[in-house]
């Protein structure tokens, strides 16, 4: 059975969480206490949302410091913290959220990756440490579907380079700190995810669909729908995190982790209306916005390899699931 992760290596450990209330980050604050662990989350709330710890108000072995993860980690961390595992997940996510706050979202992934590699060297030099990349790093493909040995088709100085750029030097910043200190680092570059707590204004395409969808409105369409993507549910994404920070194998990799079914914009707006049962088949096209990309899928065969790891939840129930959480906790309809 794939998945699997080992209990015992989170057990009692420390873990540091950047972006803890984001959408992933959330829900990978949850998987980490449910596993053992001790955790802090760090968060600016520029982009992350308080209601998606909320629930964690309450539990001893949670912590949430509001502070800036560009900024220096001793300015913002308990005296003698010594973090065995390292989750760097701070920054914007969504075209329009990094293009809301372009030096945030550089500064985080570049200075931001480099101040917390530092802390770690300095602090607990046999920590692990996961920086969150991103599909992104391929710009708009040439290879596809995408592996990691794909260095990208990237715009150096367009609308979306203060992230994909930036995460680029992240990989750099991480690579230099794995050769020069010897430190155990692991990049997972992260395709498109969705469900439960992902913000319905944040832009993308599965919250814009399903809360226009909810609202029976007409979906919007950027360019003909011919371009693909492939989403991920966020359960199965995090438990790919959680194998990439404890399988043994994993240690210095980058690996893919997405799940592989491609489908077009056109019929990601089809399978949502049908699920919302919303009975307006509309659909109002725009402009496709400069640098995007025609076609996104992964290459997971690492992640089967050394992980074990592949997508549980069908692109069906993870919407089922999504749709769900909308109507009773983020739309009042």
């Amino acid at each position: 059975m794939p998945n699997n992760i080992d209990q015992q290596v989170f057990l009692g450990q420390t873990a540091l969480v950047t972006g803890a209330a984001g959408f992933i980050g959330s829900h990978l604050c949850d998987r980490l206490l449910a596993l053992g662990a001790q955790v802090t989350g760090v968060d600016n709330l520029l982009t992350g949302r308080p209601s998606n710890l909320a629930h964690l108000t309450n539990q001893a072995e949670f912590t949430l410091i509001k502070a800036d993860v560009s900024a220096n980690p001793t300015t913002y961390l308990p005296a003698n913290f010594k973090p065995d595992f390292i989750f760097h997940f701070a920054s914007p996510a969504s075209p329009p959220s990094y293009q809301a706050h372009p030096v945030e979202t550089y500064l985080v992934n570049s200075l931001g990756t480099h101040q917390l590699l530092q802390f770690l060297a300095k602090n607990n030099p046999q920590g692990r440490f996961i920086f969150a990349s991103t599909s992104e790093v391929y710009g708009d493909p040439e290879i596809h579907p995408q592996p990691e040995t794909y260095w990208g088709h990237v715009n150096p100085n367009g609308l979306r380079s203060c992230y994909d750029e930036s995460k680029r030097l992240g990989e750099t910043i991480c690579g230099v700190h794995q050769r020069q200190l010897g430190l155990d680092v692991r990049m997972v570059r992260i395709f498109n995810t969705y469900g439960p707590r992902i913000n319905p204004t944040d832009g993308r395409v599965i919250p814009n669909f399903i809360s226009q969808a909810l609202k029976k409105q007409s979906l919007t369409m950027y360019g003909d729908g011919q371009q693909t993507r492939s989403y991920c549910y966020i359960d199965d994404l995090v438990t790919g995190i959680l194998l990439m920070a404890s399988v043994a194998a994993a240690k210095n990799e980058t690996i893919n982790l997405g799940n592989p079914e491609e489908y077009t914009i056109q019929q990601t707006a089809q399978i949502i209306n049908q699920l919302t049962k919303n009975t307006n088949q509309l659909i109002t096209n725009s402009a496709l916005p400069d640098d995007d990309p025609a076609r996104r899928q992964p290459d997971i065969t690492k992640a089967q390899q050394i992980l074990d790891w592949q997508p549980q939840i069908s692109f069906k129930q993870g919407l089922e699931k999504t749709i769900a959480h909308f109507q009773t906790h983020e739309l009042a309809l």
